[in-house]
């Protein structure tokens, strides 16, 4: 295996952004900065960030690369700037000791949204999170020479039980907080978090493999229900929207014989 590059946590990728304008120019590509959301980032570097369009690992199985299609800013805008960034939020009822030192933690994860006849699937947080009992998309961490769709794979029979392919990439988002790791550590934590509509082809009862993990309990949650589940805060603006576009699409399984 490569070794990952200097200043990488072993077993964690490097994220790094770019922009790709109507003309096919590569713009503003630069390593994220801990803490600053992605299509930030290239703001801050001359680029107008849109949709998500790709997720390469190929150079470097220690950095992953997100794409966005958009636009050129105003040509003065000085590359290279390092974007401002807002302070973490806090963990609820968070305590910290007069020696306490945050380790600074960037982690890449993939997350998906998979649908079809028995619902949307949905994992439960665990007593090892910052959010027990709420509910949200099953995924997680993709580990240094991992790709996003093999992590995804990987999570999501973990945490359910369920067999799914990464169909198409949605979108990104982040979240940047201070809080305690299960393990009690102290970490200023910026979750990059990868969405993908996934396809499960032979839907069965859902079973959490990953025991003494982040998931509680998983399942599958009809659509019109989905107003009435406890969802975390950073799905649940998103998860609707995103259900939205895939049945506008006509992506969302249904009603899909192969489903």
């Amino acid at each position: 295996m490569t070794p990952s590059p200097p200043g990488s946590r072993p077993g964690r990728p490097q994220i790094w952004v770019e922009g790709l304008d109507s003309a096919g120019e590569v713009l503003g590509c630069l390593r994220l900065p801990h803490g600053c959301p992605p299509r930030q980032a290239l703001s801050g570097n001359g680029f107008h960030a849109e949709g998500l369009v790709a997720v390469r690992t190929a150079l470097n199985p220690y950095a992953v690369t997100l794409t966005f299609r958009g636009r050129r800013l105003a040509r003065n805008v000085a590359p290279g700037r390092v974007p401002t960034q807002s302070a973490p939020a806090r963990d609820p009822g968070l305590l910290l000791a007069p020696n306490d030192r945050p380790v600074a933690v960037q982690r890449l994860a993939a997350y998906g949204l998979v649908v079809c006849e028995r619902g949307v699937l949905l994992a439960q947080l665990s007593e090892r999170t910052n959010a027990p009992g709420r509910w949200g998309l099953p995924g997680g961490g993709v580990a240094g020479g991992e790709g996003p769709h093999d992590a995804l794979v990987r999570e999501v029979c973990e945490e359910t039980g369920q067999r799914v392919q990464a169909a198409t990439l949605l979108d990104v988002t982040d979240s940047h907080w201070l809080g305690r790791s299960p393990d009690g550590s102290l970490e200023d934590f910026h979750a990059v978090r990868l969405v993908f509509a996934a396809v499960s082809r032979s839907p069965t009862d859902p079973v959490v493999h990953d025991h003494d993990g982040t998931t509680a309990a998983a399942a599958w949650v009809a659509p019109g229900a989905l107003a009435s589940v406890d969802l975390a805060d950073p799905w649940r603006g998103v998860v609707p929207q995103w259900l939205r576009g895939l049945q506008g699409a006509g992506r969302d399984g249904l009603s899909s014989a192969d489903a």
